[in-house]
């Protein structure tokens, strides 16, 4: 038999709704955004605004890039909604509907360069003015794990005599080519 509370979610949203433990989760297309949050909010009784953030699908076949993603609990029903949605442009921005969005919007813009129509401030949080990039998307280039070997003296038997236990690579992410230290050939 269906749990009532997907029912109520998939009747709510008018998406498929899948079950996980005392929440269900619900893919919404990024128009609807919004809408879905307000639904959650009004005809679920989600009181409760508990995070915001993203996932870079970009090198994910078929992925959509930025996956955003918030999770809306009801006190009352002691149910919540994991809310998800393709963030291949802006998203209007849930604050009007739960102020305590407005951290989660402006780290997830930060981090991830996720825009928010219709925010207070998407100023930076956490990183210096001058700082360029997103660094938690999978194409920002760590500069500190080319400037180094990788994984540098934590490497076990690094810094002691004797045969390496295994030959340095690359770390994901750093182009071919990049910084390469002078008189080294790039990794095969």
């Amino acid at each position: 038999m269906p749990d009532p509370w997907e029912e109520r979610v998939r009747a709510a949203l008018a998406v498929e709704v899948v079950p996980d433990a005392a929440r269900a989760v619900a893919d919404v297309p990024p128009e609807r955004w919004h809408e879905a949050a307000r639904a959650c909010r009004d005809e679920l009784g989600c009181d409760f605004f508990d995070w915001l953030s993203a996932v870079d699908e970009s090198e994910i076949e078929d992925g959509a890039g930025l996956r955003v993603i918030a999770h809306l609990w009801s006190i009352r029903a002691r149910r919540g909604v994991l809310l998800r949605t393709a963030a291949a442009g802006p998203l209007e921005s849930v604050t009007d509907l739960y102020p305590g969005a407005s951290w989660h919007e402006r780290e997830t813009h930060e981090m991830f360069g996720a825009d928010f129509a219709g925010h207070p401030g998407l100023e930076p949080l956490l990183l210096p003015p001058e700082f360029e990039g997103h660094p938690l998307r999978k194409d920002f280039v760590l500069a500190s794990r080319v400037v180094k070997p990788w994984p540098g003296e934590k490497e076990p038997g690094g810094g002691r005599p004797g045969a390496r236990k295994r030959a340095p690579k690359k770390p994901p992410g750093v182009p071919d080519g990049w910084m390469e230290p002078a008189g080294e050939e790039p990794d095969a």
